[in-house]
């Protein structure tokens, strides 16, 4: 009796380090699967300036821009008492970060902002970009960005600004998407509106993770002079 137990035993222990070895072999597949996905969205795969990129420069007109989606689950707590709401600012979609959740969300369907370009250019082609379903924490990218459009101006005055097309952001295709502008202009541009249309689905809020713009300078050597980049 005591041999049969000794070999039961054996053989309980042997099942929970086999399905033990195969949960650990699991983790460590998704995490190099993972590692890998980050590492592709950490590089530059447009290979083209862009003249929305914050830490050159640009910035959003917040008088211009549609409120924030308030995340009433993000809440601070002090004392158990609710004390801010948390709110992601706009200005993330200038930055290159493409981390889950790291994007700017607006309120159902339809928003809109206008960024201040580092520099003046000719407007060229803009790129949309998004997380994939892989990383996603809820295993669905709905919040992301379908049809939008796209303005310009010199001032920011101007209400309606120059129409230069509109585009569909295919979620089921590249995670970075650049889209050629569709009306030739030979003025010199400082300001973009990004006016989103709708979205794939998602019926709380819309989510952008970063635009960019890109074009023609005066001269290349004005960027680089004028720019904050040291």
């Amino acid at each position: 009796v005591e041999v049969t137990s000794v070999v039961r035993v054996s053989q309980g222990e042997s099942c929970w380090q086999y399905a033990l070895s195969v949960l650990e072999d699991r983790v460590y597949q998704t995490s190099l699967m993972l590692n890998k996905i980050l590492e592709k969205l950490d590089e530059d795969q447009v290979q083209m300036p862009d003249y929305a990129l914050k830490s050159a420069g640009a910035s959003i007109v917040q008088s211009r821009t549609t409120r924030s989606y308030r995340h009433n689950r993000g809440k601070f707590f002090w004392l158990s008492f609710p004390m801010l709401v948390f709110v992601k600012s706009p200005e993330v979609i200038l930055q290159p970060n493409n981390y889950p959740g790291d994007c700017w969300p607006f309120p159902g369907s339809q928003g809109e902002t206008v960024i201040r370009l580092a520099m003046e250019i000719i407007p060229r082609a803009v790129t949309m970009e998004h997380i994939p379903k892989k990383i996603s924490p809820t295993g669905e990218i709905s919040s992301a960005p379908k049809d939008f459009a796209v303005y310009v101006s010199i001032f920011l005055n101007e209400e309606q600004g120059t129409f230069l097309g509109e585009f569909i952001y295919n979620y089921e295709g590249d995670l970075f998407q650049t889209f050629q502008l569709k009306n030739e202009l030979s003025e010199f541009m400082r300001y973009v509106k990004l006016k989103v249309l709708n979205n794939w689905g998602h019926p709380e809020y819309t989510c952008i993770y970063r635009f960019r713009v890109h074009g023609d300078l005066k001269h290349t050597q004005e960027f680089f002079e004028q720019s904050p980049i040291p």
